[in-house]
């Protein structure tokens, strides 16, 4: 996902800025559209891991337990256990949903354990001990919650073989019990080279993907606002967003209905998900049919290519906008740690597809409900105070997804969404426009939207999988929140303290051209845009 960010950051501006010096926006937008197709179906030929998994909702695992001198074969087949059944604690941390290597209790091996390999915890299901090599070796009883007719009901078989030990505790290390080990060890080698081949064809395949894909937006979006300019209704340009929003909440929601229904039925050896690709497919081709229709202008007025460069220089001779852009990358972090991690953390306390597309749906209801509000709430909290309000609510919602408790325990929270989305944006968007200079005002939303975002989702995606995979999502979600928390303070400590530039009074200045010319126009109608700037919200 890292990568994912940083190829969109430059790549897509990159090619946006080409496709519109050689007047090929349409070639760009059905090839990318036709090449995303094309990319999208390259993931479901990456061979998985787990080729043989069952489609009725069990889970296939066969683990082999190797202490020094005993081979210990243990084949389960159960299904998921609810999530009511699940100890109050934690979830596992994402290294430990697969089989790997622990100790004969189910955590991993302690110091002084290196010869030994055990299963990872199974839900359902406890770890006893038998008598054989060294002192014991792991054996599996069903718990309270696994006898038959139960969700954690299962078949298991044990083999085991007993050696001889010395009096010292250790096994007798015949011929045949090293041969098993070094098999085995050969077995883990060729395990761990296909999981290093899925990952580097999955990244391979995202690359390319992504390479296709990124330019799509920003030309459409570039586009569409050059033709509703040609045509004087930039005005409709801004109502936009609520489509898009409609739009992402009814494919998020319709795709994982049909992924449960569907995805067994399509392929029953392969990735999961693969109805995710299929579907981003069908769309894509959709869209490629309405593309062919899509208003692109002729750029015949030449505009200056120096924008992008002049919004660059505008930001770093700014105070306020270097404090802006460096709010933006910390939000674009936080927001990478939420749509990386949540739906894993969601699904380790047993979420449906279904239920993680209704999450992100609630959110996106949320700002749609909360726009008409959205004037009342600059002017009220001011632009400075919206921003900080909106981060608060980030922390907040960061900080709540750390205790998850339930399958459920994730919808309450995503009203916030409009707050620490909705309203944030708004503000970083109304403080952009009243900070840039005539004609720096799009290049300057481009800019914070794509480099500094994404810039920060990168970022974040990076040092996310490293803090998720040492020390557990719920760690990362409160270190993000901290973060954001001591962000807030001390930006709002900051800001207020920052030089403003004195803005020009044009309405004075027309009233002293005018007294030259005529004295009778007298009273507080002259001074109109005075009043009106009077009752425009202040930072």
């Amino acid at each position: 996902m890292g990568t994912k960010h940083l190829i969109a950051t430059f790549w897509a501006p990159f090619c946006a800025f080409l496709a519109k010096s050689y007047q090929k926006r349409r070639v760009l937008l059905i090839g990318s559209l036709l090449g995303s197709v094309g990319a999208s179906l390259l993931m479901v030929l990456v061979p998985p891991l787990d080729r043989d998994r069952p489609c009725n909702g069990s889970h296939s695992v066969t683990v082999t337990v190797l202490p020094p001198g005993v081979a210990l074969t243990v084949n389960v087949t159960s299904t998921p256990e609810p999530a009511s059944n699940r100890p109050a604690g934690g979830p596992r941390r994402p290294a430990q949903r697969s089989t790997g290597v622990a100790g004969a209790d189910g955590f991993r091996g302690r110091p002084g354990e290196s010869g030994r390999e055990s299963v990872s915890h199974l839900p359902g299901y406890s770890l006893g001990s038998v008598h054989g090599a060294r002192t014991t070796s792991g054996v599996l009883h069903p718990t309270s919650s696994g006898v038959a007719g139960t969700p954690g009901a299962a078949a298991f078989s044990v083999v085991s073989t007993a050696v001889p030990l010395h009096a010292g505790g250790t096994a007798l290390a015949s011929p045949a019990n090293q041969s098993a080990t070094k098999g085995n060890a050969q077995a883990l080698d060729l395990s761990l080279e296909g999981l290093r081949w899925t990952f580097l064809l999955s990244l391979g395949s995202l690359v390319f993907w992504e390479l296709l894909s990124a330019p799509l937006e920003q030309v459409a979006d570039d586009s569409l606002y050059e033709y509703l300019d040609f045509v004087d209704a930039t005005d409709r340009y801004r109502s936009l967003w609520l489509w898009r929003l409609l739009g992402t909440s009814a494919g998020v929601c319709g795709i994982a209905a049909l992924v449960g229904k569907l995805d067994c039925l399509l392929v029953t050896k392969g990735p999961r998900g693969v109805v995710h690709f299929y579907g981003y497919a069908l769309v894509s081709t959709v869209a490629l049919l309405v593309s062919t229709a899509f208003p692109v202008p002729l750029c015949r007025r030449r505009e200056p290519s120096y924008r992008t460069g002049k919004a660059l220089s505008l930001v770093g001779g700014d105070t306020r906008l270097i404090l802006l852009a460096l709010t933006v990358l910390l939000i674009g972090a936080a927001t990478s740690a939420v749509q990386n991690f949540l739906f894993w953390h969601m699904k380790d306390h047993g979420s449906s597809e279904l239920v993680m597309g209704f999450s992100v749906a609630l959110g996106l209801l949320g700002e749609i409900l909360l726009h008409p509000f959205k004037t009342p709430l600059l002017r009220k909290l001011s632009k400075v105070g919206t921003v900080g309000l909106g981060l608060g609510c980030l922390a907040g919602q960061l900080l709540y997804y750390s205790f998850l408790w339930s399958w459920w325990s994730v919808l309450p929270v995503q009203i916030f969404s409009a707050i620490s989305h909705g309203a944030l944006w708004w503000a970083v968007g109304a403080s952009i426009e009243d900070l840039a200079t005539p004609g720096t005002e799009r290049p300057l939303h481009a800019m914070f939207r794509g480099h500094f975002y994404g810039g920060g989702a990168s970022l974040g995606s990076f040092v996310g999988g490293f803090v998720g995979m040492r020390f557990g999502l719920a760690v990362l979600y409160q270190a993000c929140c901290v973060v954001l928390w001591l962000w807030l303070a001390l930006f709002l400590s900051i800001r207020p303290r920052l030089p403003r530039e004195r803005k020009i009074n044009y309405s004075k200045l027309l009233a002293v051209e005018a007294s030259d010319t005529s004295d009778s126009e007298q009273g507080t109608e002259r001074d109109w845009l005075v009043k009106a700037m009077r009752d425009e919200p202040s930072d």
